[in-house]
């Protein structure tokens, strides 16, 4: 077993962790009412997108998500929530430096004993859900638990639905297609986002992204037999019979959304394996980025 199995493998178990203790983290969490930027790189990019989705739907206050490297430094927020497996991202750190002294800031993380934990004000520390792989798949959906369990999102239906996704074996022909579409709507966009990135990190699959009512203004051109169309969350009317009308693979997304993107997750390793590769060590990639000064 790979080490990125195990670790997907792990998810609901510290997603019931990660809600337990979200009440413990709340002093350092955002309150209602607070102007709120979300922000991250690669997989926390995505899921800082669905957690500014998320609070901004539950009336708990303007949010928006950015990645680290383009935050809009004229805007004014009140606090600024960073997501960082490694705390030792480049473009993460140099944006808590520019931020220390002005807006107040807290880094979730897996690693305590990272530059993050003196750059910013508040930390969350999710060492049980550090990995071992490049490819990011427990960690991610961790911290996204424990920030929507702060806005009493997060039910333990979510955990049954993780081990669904982790029981159920793929749709019979998904690993053998050549293209893969994933949709979602309001915060399951993000995710979407983040299946799209796992399938090309892990498998070098040709993927595409996109909400899902956007999908029928151009996209849906190249979907057709050998392709598959993947919605996570509820689909829009009609538009599951467009996408088998194209002779595509329609996948409905009968889950929650988060664990459908587990289920996203074993299609990569899947298909990294029919292709001879290891998603542990995908090709011009690092557990971290730093940059060079």
């Amino acid at each position: 077993m790979t080490h990125v199995e195990d670790e997907l493998n792990s998810q609901p178990e510290c997603w019931r962790r990660a809600a337990a203790q979200a009440a413990a983290h709340a002093p350092v969490l955002p309150v209602a009412g607070e102007r709120v930027a979300v922000v991250g790189c690669g997989t926390s990019y995505f899921m800082a997108q669905a957690v500014a989705a998320l609070r901004e739907g539950a009336g708990q206050g303007e949010t928006d998500a950015f990645a680290a490297s383009e935050f809009p430094h004229g805007r004014a927020y009140d606090h600024v929530v960073a997501l960082t497996r490694s705390g030792t991202t480049t473009e993460v750190l140099d944006l808590l430096g520019r931020l220390t002294g002005g807006i107040r800031t807290t880094a979730v993380t897996a690693d305590p004993d990272t530059p993050v934990m003196s750059l910013a004000d508040g930390t969350v520390v999710l060492d049980y859900a550090d990995e071992r792989s490049v490819v990011q798949t427990r960690f991610a959906t961790t911290a996204l638990t424990l920030l929507r369990a702060h806005l009493g999102l997060h039910t333990a239906a979510v955990e049954e639905d993780g081990r669904t996704a982790l029981e159920t074996p793929p749709p019979e022909g998904l690993v053998d297609c050549s293209q893969f579409t994933f949709l979602g709507r309001g915060w399951s966009v993000g995710l979407a986002n983040e299946a799209g990135l796992k399938m090309r990190e892990a498998a070098l699959a040709w993927t595409e992204a996109y909400p899902a009512m956007e999908y029928r203004h151009g996209p849906i051109s190249v979907t057709t037999r050998g392709t598959a169309t993947w919605m996570l969350g509820t689909a829009p009317d009609g538009l599951a019979d467009q996408v088998r009308a194209t002779g595509g693979l329609w996948i409905e997304g009968g889950l929650d959304p988060l664990a459908e993107l587990v289920r996203v997750q074993r299609l990569a390793v899947a298909v990294a394996a029919a292709r001879g590769l290891d998603p542990d060590r995908p090709r011009h990639l690092t557990r971290s980025v730093v940059l060079a000064p």
